[in-house]
């Protein structure tokens, strides 16, 4: 969809008679049927203001296509400007650009990441130059156009109120703008921004183009998709085995077979260290071999951004981001847009979406009707927030509505905690979950430890920490007040001072460098796996006469997982009770099966430490 075509004649013929804004603003309303923000008509009415100047040179030709706000496929963003035609070579080109109202801007060590004032105050957010290139990306990746039609795709940034002042253009951010130049403010980097459109634009093609890529279908390109599957060879960690590789098939012929008219819904059940997200990686790698639109999803930004990074071999933004969703991206999503979506941790999908939980109608209906086939992995007993709505129930509720067929499957192949079944069924009766046949564990099977104070626990994983595949967890019963104070200690028990898990690191704290120092949370690392595993169980889960006795209260009242609970237990004080208990229960049950050879444990309280121990089998 564009929301204004037009030749670069016309455009600035517009902007003369007219006001551009409210020029933009009707085209708009017309192809939307929506309206927007003053702050957006007032961002038009300046940068389109300084385009018309940038345009009035006449080595650019007349009739060279034009378009602003055009729709990007797979993503709700939309290209500010974009000028076509054809080069000296006669060769078809489209120029992306990217404009800024920005006049200041704070650099960060992150990558591609820069501080600037939005929405009133001071936030992070992407570099232009970063930006406007992974537009172009979505353009070459996923428009047939691109590659049917031989257009080469060209990305710029025009920051035109910004003084040059060597933050915004500095060292730490050349990989970018080497890729998508950035122009400032002032008469030199008009003239260069002129000269990079006339090198790219020396002949006008009456918006062919434009019309070309607007029209273009929507699919993983050839190239895209064959350098995501080379990047899957000789990755162990994605190999399929047993069960894994049975359920992949299955689920590989039903988003094959998938319609708009025949839809499908997969159900796939299992427990911790059962493959899910190896399946779900092997899934989206297939299916976009085979050119069906496919997106990994889960609501959790850890498992995502880890799988991403492990595929890709680096944790810098990529080329294959696109292929990475949350839950809550598909409100406005048109009808089975995609051929398959992979729903990781469905256990976790929210009802609302948004910042505060305010949009949308429900993830789950949204996910189902965005997809012709949807692949829901799930495992109910990770539940761990209170607005975690993601159940087997809902998901067949929702499929019926479609009149989508639906196939359940389930993985029980274990190949977390050393493959056994028997330590998660000993934790299950240890936390209360649900009894089982197995009131002891044989630590010879499982390394499980208990230790007499954190700091020991803390060393003694930190001496496993080979390979960087070890992690301190805890359950949220501390305040994070390093977010704000960046030398102060979150987790202060006697001695013992560690801090919550790195902001700058933010999804990424399970595989960066120096998070072993230290202590990681529910949301950092559910779904993901290290060797060791070292849980500080906080009193907000005791033993009391071998009884597990849970308190919400004792968790940190900034904890979101269980927001809402003190306003349930006035109107509802049985459900609060019985619902606050399963959390917390999950939590640390979540937390104890994310070791793949073992899990050491100290608990604040010395009567669970010892119901712990006393539950160990003696050699």
């Amino acid at each position: 969809m564009i929301v204004y075509a037009a030749t670069k004649q016309q455009f600035l013929k517009d902007n003369d008679n007219d006001d551009i804004e409210e020029v933009i603003l009707r085209h708009y309303k017309e192809a939307t049927g929506k309206s927007v923000g003053t702050s957006e008509i007032r961002s038009w009415q300046g940068s389109l203001t300084y385009m018309a100047k940038v345009l009035r040179d006449e080595g650019l030709p007349s009739d060279a296509g034009l378009a602003i706000e055009l729709h990007i496929p797979q993503s709700s963003k939309r290209i500010d400007f974009l000028l076509t035609g054809r080069d000296e070579n006669q060769a078809k080109k489209a120029v992306l650009i990217e404009l800024k109202q920005w006049s200041k801007a704070n650099a960060t060590t992150k990558d591609a990441i820069v501080k600037t004032a939005l929405g009133g105050g001071l936030v992070e957010t992407i570099h232009p130059s970063y930006q406007v290139w992974s537009y172009a990306a979505l353009l070459e990746g996923f428009n047939e156009a691109v590659y049917d039609k031989s257009i080469e795709i060209r990305p710029c940034a025009y920051l035109h109120n910004y003084v040059s002042d060597g933050i915004i253009d500095s060292a730490h951010y050349e990989s970018h703008i080497s890729k998508a130049p950035l122009f400032l403010k002032g008469p030199e980097e008009l003239t260069k921004l002129r000269s990079f459109l006339k090198k790219h634009i020396t002949h006008g093609d009456n918006k062919e183009v434009l019309y070309e890529l607007s029209n273009g279908k929507i699919r993983p390109s050839k190239a895209l998709a064959e350098a995501l599957g080379g990047l899957m060879k000789g990755k162990p960690e994605f190999v399929l085995i047993d069960d894994q590789k049975t359920i992949f098939e299955s689920a590989l012929a039903a988003a094959s077979e998938a319609s708009g008219q025949a839809p499908k819904v997969l159900i796939i059940e299992g427990g911790p260290g059962t493959g899910k997200t190896v399946l779900a990686i092997n899934l989206l790698v297939r299916l976009t071999e085979l050119r069906l639109l496919s997106k990994y999803v889960s609501k959790n930004a850890a498992p995502r951004k880890v799988y991403e990074s492990k595929l890709v071999g680096t944790i810098k933004r990529s080329h294959f981001s696109n292929f990475f969703s949350g839950s809550g991206a598909f409100i406005d999503t048109e009808p089975n847009t995609f051929d398959a979506l992979i729903v990781d941790e469905a256990h976790r999908l929210n009802e609302k979406s948004g910042l505060y939980g305010n949009l949308g109608e429900n993830q789950i209906k949204e996910l189902i009707d965005s997809a012709k086939c949807s692949i829901f992995f799930i495992d109910e007993d990770q539940r761990v927030t209170l607005s975690d709505i993601g159940s087997k129930q809902a998901i067949r509720a929702f499929a019926k509505a479609k009149d989508a067929v639906v196939e359940e499957y389930a993985l029980s192949s274990q190949f977390r905690c050393s493959g056994s079944d028997g330590y998660l069924a000993w934790l299950d009766d240890m936390l209360g979950i649900r009894p089982t046949a197995n009131p002891t564990l044989d630590a010879t099977e499982y390394e499980f430890k208990v230790f007499n104070s954190p700091q020991a626990m803390h060393e003694a994983i930190d001496e496993k920490n080979h390979a960087n595949k070890a992690r301190v967890v805890a359950g949220y019963c501390w305040p994070w007040l390093s977010k704000k104070a960046p030398n102060a200690a979150d987790i202060v028990i006697g001695d013992y001072n560690r801090q919550w898990n790195l902001d700058q690191d933010g999804s990424l704290w399970i595989i960066a460098e120096n998070s072993i120092e230290q202590v990681g949370c529910i949301h950092t690392c559910q779904g993901l796996e290290v060797d060791y595993i070292g849980v500080i169980i906080g009193p907000d889960l005791v033993v009391r006469d071998g009884q597990v006795v849970t308190s919400p209260d004792e968790r940190d009242k900034h904890d979101k997982s269980i927001r809402g609970w003190k306003k349930m237990m006035k109107e509802q004080p049985a459900l609060a009770k019985k619902e606050t208990d399963l959390i917390i229960k999950n939590t640390y049950r979540t937390l104890m099966t994310r070791g793949m050879k073992g899990c050491y444990l100290y608990c604040t309280d010395k009567e669970t430490a010892q119901y712990f121990e006393s539950r160990l089998s003696q050699p």
